[in-house]
Formats: C-alpha cells, sequence, structure tokens
C-alpha cells in the first residue's frame, strides 16, 4: 500500500507560524524612510533587508520593495511598502518594522499616512546634491508629527560627495546638531550597520497598551482578486489573531479575521499580532469600499474611541477619464474602483460629454500622479483610456440670493470646465493657489525667477542654504504650474533645481471661459477656463493644434477661440478644391470668373449643410497636454 505521504509530491510544508508574543513592546521599533527623490531610501531599504536576513544577498537586490511595474521602469517609489525586520542586538531580539515611502511631491499623502504607524524617521540626503526642497517638506511632515529624526547622508562614495556641506546644511535648516548624521553608502553596505543601532537608541518605543482591547489602523490596503482585501494595520492597543470577530468603526460591519500576518517583505502568517506591532490582515472584505483607509477596527462587542483617521486627500488636479471604447465601460468601471482602493487618494465623480460618451471625472494630487495611474490601468488592468487636459478646481461666489438658493451655497466649486458660471451670476472668482518651495543652485536664480514671474507667482522669501545654494518661496496660482512648470524648471536649471508645492488656499482672480467653435458651433470638450491674461496665447495654442489634427473637409473650416462674442483666435482648415479651370486653354477670363464663382457659391452651400464630426483621436491629441502655453 501507498504511504500517504507520497500521494501528495507536489504539496510543500506551510511556512512556520512566526510566534510574534516574543517581542516586547519595549524591543519594538516602527520607522519610515523618507526623502527627496533618488536619493536612496530604497536601496537603503534593500540594504536594511539584507543585514536582517529578510532576504539573501544577491547582486539582484534592486529596489525590492518596489513591486509595482509602474515603479520598476521609472524608477521611482509610489506606494508605501512595509516590511517586519528581525534583529538581533547585544543579545535581544529586536522587531524593526520598516515603511519605505515615495520621494515625490505628487505622493505627500503616502508620506504622511505612513509616518502616523511610526515613532520615528530615517531622513535620508545625497551626499552629492545637499538638501532638496522634499527633503524639507518631509522633514517638517515628520516634525509635525512629532517624531524621533535621524539624519543619514547617503552616497558617500561618490567621488563629489562632499558630507561636511551636507552636514552643514542640515544643522543650518533643520537644527540637527551634525554629530547625530550618519554617513554611509546604501549601494555599498557601508556603516548602513550603524543605522540598525541608532534606530533602537534613538526611537522611541511605541506607547500601547496589550492589556487592552484591540484597535488597529488601517493604514493602507490592497485589492486580490482571490482574498478580497488585504488591510495593512497598526496595532494600537489589545492583540488580534485568526478567528477573532471585528467591527469596522467606519461601515459597523462585522467580519471574521482569516489570517494576520506581518509582511517580511512578503507575506508571512504569524498565529496573533500584538499592539505596537504592523502587518496584515483578510478578514474577507469583499467590496473595494470596504476598507477605508484610515478605518478604525476593534474587536466585536468591545467599542473603542476611533483614531483620529488622516485628513482626506484634497486632489489638486482634474482630468475627464474616458473608454476608448463604450463597451468597454463596465470592465474599465471594475478596473476603476480596485485601483482606487490600493490609492485612496483619487476621487471620482461620474461624467458624461457628448463626444466620447460615458466616463468619469477624477482628481489626482499632481500630473504625475495621474500618469502613474494611468499607466497602472493599462498595465495591471489592461485598460485603454482617453485622459482629457488636467483642470484644476476653482470657485465662483455667487451674487443673487436666488442663485444661491438654487446651488444651495454661496460659493461653488467647478472642476468640470463646461459648468463655468457666467460672469453675470457671480461677484467674483477664486482660483486655487499653492506655496512653492524652490532649491537651486544660485547661478541659475536669475532665470528661476524670471520662470516664474511669467507664470503669475509672489515672491514671499529668499534665504541661502550655504554658499552656493537659495532656496526661494514663491505663491503660485495652481493652473500655472500644474501642466510643465517642472519640466521648464528643470531644464532651465540643467536639471540641479528642485520643486515641492503645499496647498495654500484661493484668491480672487480675473478668469475667463474661453469656447472653442467649429463653424460657429461650440465643442462642449474643448472649453477651457483661463486667466484673462493669457486667454489670447492659450486660444492660439489650440486653434493651432486643432487645425493640425482635423481632417480637411469639401468646405472650410473656421476654428475660432472666443471669450463670450469676442473671437480671439482664428484659424482655417482649407477646402479641398477641384481644379475648375483645367480645361480652361486660355480663353476669356469672364469664362474663369463663371466657373470659379459657381464653386464658391457650392462651397458656401455645404459649409451650411456640412457638419464636422471630430474624430476621436484629434481630441486626444488637443486634449493630450496643451503644452508650452
Amino acid at each position: 500500500m501507498l504511504k500517504p505521504h507520497s500521494l501528495w509530491p507536489s504539496v510543500r510544508a506551510a511556512p512556520e507560524k512566526i510566534d510574534m508574543s516574543r517581542f516586547s513592546v519595549e524591543n519594538t521599533r516602527n520607522f519610515s524612510i523618507i526623502a527627496h527623490v533618488d536619493h536612496g531610501k530604497s536601496t537603503l531599504a534593500d540594504r536594511l533587508l539584507e543585514l536582517t536576513g529578510a532576504i539573501d544577498k544577491t547582486k539582484n537586490n534592486k529596489q525590492v520593495l518596489d513591486k509595482l511595474q509602474v515603479e520598476r521602469e521609472r524608477g521611482i517609489t509610489v506606494k508605501a511598502q512595509t516590511a517586519s525586520l528581525f534583529y538581533n542586538c547585544e543579545g535581544k531580539q529586536y522587531l524593526l518594522n520598516l515603511i519605505d515611502t515615495p520621494g515625490h511631491v505628487d505622493f505627500s499623502y503616502e508620506v504622511s499616512r505612513s509616518l502616523s504607524a511610526c515613532q520615528g524617521v530615517l531622513l535620508v540626503v545625497d551626499a552629492n546634491e545637499g538638501i532638496q526642497a522634499q527633503t524639507v517638506a518631509n522633514f517638517f511632515l515628520a516634525f509635525e508629527a512629532q517624531l524621533s529624526v535621524i539624519p543619514v547622508i547617503n552616497k558617500i562614495d561618490l567621488k563629489n560627495a562632499d558630507p561636511e556641506r551636507v552636514e552643514k546644511q542640515i544643522e543650518k535648516v533643520f537644527d540637527i546638531p551634525r554629530n547625530e548624521c550618519i554617513k554611509i553608502s546604501a549601494k555599498l553596505g557601508t556603516n548602513v550597520e550603524r543605522v540598525l543601532q541608532a534606530v533602537i537608541e534613538r526611537i522611541p518605543p511605541p506607547k500601547v497598551h496589550r492589556k487592552n482591547s484591540l484597535k488597529a489602523l488601517v493604514f493602507d490596503s490592497t485589492f486580490d482578486q482571490y482574498r478580497g482585501v488585504i488591510a495593512n494595520v497598526a496595532l494600537f492597543d489589545g492583540m488580534v489573531s485568526k478567528g477573532d470577530k471585528i467591527v469596522s468603526a467606519h461601515t459597523k460591519k462585522t467580519y471574521e479575521v482569516n489570517e494576520v500576518g506581518v509582511l517580511n517583505p512578503n507575506e508571512q502568517p504569524t498565529h496573533k499580532l500584538y499592539a505596537g506591532q504592523v502587518g496584515y490582515l483578510i478578514a474577507g472584505m469583499k467590496d473595494v469600499t470596504e476598507a477605508q483607509i484610515g478605518d478604525t477596527l476593534y474587536l466585536h462587542k468591545q467599542p473603542v474611541e476611533p483614531l483620529p483617521g488622516f485628513k482626506s486627500a484634497k486632489p489638486m488636479v482634474f482630468a475627464g477619464m474616458y473608454p476608448i471604447d463604450q463597451s468597454e465601460y463596465n470592465n474599465l468601471k471594475s478596473a476603476v474602483e480596485k485601483l482606487t482602493i490600493n490609492d485612496s487618494s483619487v476621487t471620482v465623480h461620474r461624467d458624461s460629454s457628448l463626444a466620447l460618451g460615458a466616463g468619469w471625472r477624477l482628481g489626482f494630487l499632481g500630473l504625475l500622479h495621474m500618469e502613474v495611474f494611468n499607466q497602472r490601468l493599462e498595465q495591471e488592468y489592461n485598460a485603454s483610456v482617453i485622459l482629457t487636459t488636467p483642470t484644476v478646481p476653482y470657485k465662483a461666489v455667487l451674487s443673487s440670493a436666488k442663485l444661491i438658493k438654487e446651488y444651495r451655497e454661496k460659493e461653488i466649486t467647478i472642476i468640470n470646465p463646461a459648468q463655468f458660471p457666467d460672469k453675470s451670476k457671480v461677484t467674483e472668482y477664486l482660483e486655487p493657489v499653492v506655496l512653492g518651495t524652490i532649491i537651486t543652485p544660485d547661478e541659475y536664480i536669475g532665470k528661476v525667477m524670471m520662470l516664474c514671474q511669467a507664470r503669475r507667482a509672489v515672491q514671499k522669501n529668499m534665504m541661502y542654504i550655504d554658499q552656493n545654494r537659495v532656496m526661494l518661496k514663491y505663491l503660485f496660482p495652481l493652473n500655472e504650474i500644474v501642466v510643465d512648470f517642472y519640466d521648464s524648471l528643470k531644464s532651465l536649471s540643467s536639471g540641479y533645481a528642485s520643486f515641492d508645492y503645499e496647498d495654500a488656499g484661493y484668491q480672487t482672480a480675473e478668469l475667463v471661459k474661453m469656447d472653442i467653435l467649429l463653424n460657429g458651433n461650440i465643442v462642449e470638450e474643448l472649453v477651457t477656463i483661463v486667466h484673462k491674461d493669457k486667454a489670447h496665447s492659450v486660444g492660439k495654442v489650440i486653434c493651432e493644434r486643432l487645425k493640425d489634427s482635423l481632417p480637411r473637409q469639401l468646405f472650410e473650416i473656421a476654428i475660432q477661440a472666443a471669450i463670450g462674442s469676442k473671437i480671439i483666435a482664428r484659424e482655417t482648415v482649407k477646402a479641398y478644391r477641384k481644379n475648375v479651370l483645367a480645361k480652361c486653354y486660355g480663353g476669356d477670363i469672364t469664362r474663369k470668373m463663371k466657373l470659379l464663382k459657381r464653386q464658391a457659391e457650392g462651397k458656401k452651400k455645404l459649409r451650411k449643410i456640412g457638419n464636422i464630426e471630430v474624430p476621436k483621436d484629434a481630441f486626444i491629441k488637443v486634449l493630450r497636454t496643451q503644452s508650452d502655453k
């Protein structure tokens, strides 16, 4: 008779579950790595994973925590990733929960969420480039959350590295004594061991109580086709194990926990998770809307005071999104829903358009965020879409009591340019402004100031952070920087300047709604809101672009940009013409004039009855980006 186990040669033994009770609260540290783009956060995370034995030491360990295809292609971090590291120090076993965060300004929401689960941060600064704009922004995020900051100077192996200069900058800008800086090379692994020791010495253990009933914060979530929603949780009180009944404070629904575990960096199931630890939890949440990020989970019949959660992300850029083919609408809908659970900072409103059909108006935190979202839709869900020109949310203050009653509020927010109210209904228009920080070498200061003035910016502050680097603060209208400001800044400064911005409310502005007319008919999809001073140049660009992308007809097409009834720019697409004079060899001029006149009348008649259908690809060309305004 066959032995039972030989029947199942392909079944592997389940991995040994880790006992998390070995790690007391005193031996637990939760920390994040924050830095500007490309200063080596993910590389440092790789070395820390290797040092603690979470991954094997091989040459292929490059950005192990960047799991998305977008991240690998672009070499940037988009999603904050968690890993639990087990580390022996002076005979004690420590549990270090590391969160690797993105560096781009568009993803600062991810950073602020990650910091809520931490007690300290590693602030990584490039020894070659020094402090950059996003370094400053991320430091203040950590500082406001009252976290311990450990400055780490990375890339000391580069031949142009100047760690002493960077130490001075850190001391001057952040008020951190220079003897606290740790100089490392994450690529070569130099001095990385010291970083782990500093984490244990300088970052306090979490202030939690394991005796109390469960209180857990959901700080991230992903959707798995087979297991439903996987929630990343930080436990503030109590403990959770498989089989527990838990309740969501947001939806008040009850779930049974199917699996808990830690990410090391891959999922590793454990028996229980205890307060102060960070891990994942699967509880049969099938619907993507159930795992709200910032939600509090507690045990059934043991309600707790919900944690404050997060300020919801404020979208800075809106764009229309439509399926290329309307039959794809339902597939795209489910793809968008699944992606928004993983990226909760995207807002979604239903929208429809005459030319492009049913779709959505999506709110993003910035242009890169929009591009990455689009790329993830294509790669992860095979969905191809049309994205319209990004616009920013404007506000209008209504003038009459009748209108206020109709809209139910005095100030209305406009995210779709087609719904822009007329000047007669409004006392003033408001546009969003941001406080921008630019750090640049001083030789480019003149060019950078000229660029900012061309974008209607107002200078607020200027400070030298060392002998040859300047930090400028400007108040920018958001619509001036949203499309191509960053590219212009980089090309002006040979790539040395860095830029970061934060929301600064609204200010009054002279805004106008610009219509695009084809033979006198308004094309709704191309309506834009512009500042009065820039209307002419923007209108000219759109008309020229339309002229290049519209197919010629048998009659001429007049493309006009208009504000109200005033035409401010015009281009003409010439008609196809048959050569009616081909059969006249010489002969009288009146004969030729008669033929030309008859042709002109025919064209005029055609133009009256002719209907211009703008092809989709022409829309896409015009709407993709209206760069170089």
